[in-house]
């Protein structure tokens, strides 16, 4: 039996209610999940948010992540910040199994004022189902890993 990979969920204050639906979601699919986004739609800075998620996974505390905000990029920068952290922004399902595919993403980053709930939801599937492919692109996300040092 496989070990499904452990979750972790975060975002700022754009859309909570979309980031708790994918928590449940996730959690109904029968991840391992844990939402550490806020809880009121209190303005909050997007960059503790990516940093606290992507320092979690680079720890080893999860292999996963999930981030929102506004349009997905501010705080998909921060994760990035964190060394071992690839974290990709997706709008669309083929971005978010290439980003897996080719990238061995390990966070995917989704903007709540740019796609709809039902979207989001099948982003998140076709991440969390999509397994890195290696060869040549295991070479290439050494490339990228080599930067960070």
């Amino acid at each position: 039996m496989t070990v499904k990979p452990r979750i972790i969920i975060s975002s700022d204050h754009a859309d909570i209610a979309l980031r708790q639906d994918i928590a449940r979601h996730v959690a109904e699919r029968g991840f391992e999940v844990e939402d550490i986004g806020p809880a009121t739609a209190e303005r909050t800075d997007y960059p503790k948010h990516g940093e606290a998620a992507a320092r979690r996974i680079a720890a080893g505390e999860f292999d996963l992540g999930i981030l929102i905000c506004g349009t997905g990029q501010g705080i998909m920068m921060a994760a990035n910040k964190v060394k071992g952290i690839r974290c990709g922004v997706c709008a669309d399902t083929f971005s978010a199994k290439m980003i897996r595919a080719h990238n061995d993403a390990n966070m995917l980053s989704m903007g709540a004022r740019v796609i709809g709930a039902g979207l989001a939801l099948e982003i998140v599937d076709a991440f969390l189902d999509t397994e890195f492919e290696g060869g040549r692109h295991g070479r290439r996300v050494d490339m990228i890993t080599a930067i960070e040092d």
